[in-house]
């Protein structure tokens, strides 16, 4: 498990959320795109590690 790559996913949530609601404030719908999309980006991030740590422990195991 990379901790520094799940930070960096979680700081890509906390982006994406900040700027997700700056469209909705501002009614900009780019910024609500860009938002749910770093959000998107996020969680692919965390899948990805979640698969990484699940390979190590299988191979761990055998």
């Amino acid at each position: 498990m990379s901790i520094e790559e799940r930070a960096k996913a979680v700081g890509k949530n906390i982006e994406g959320k900040a700027q997700e609601a700056l469209g909705n404030v501002t009614g900009d719908p780019e910024d609500r795109a860009e938002g749910k999309m770093k959000q998107a980006e996020s969680e692919v991030r965390h899948t990805k590690e979640d698969v990484k740590d699940k390979a190590k422990d299988i191979v761990d195991r055998a």
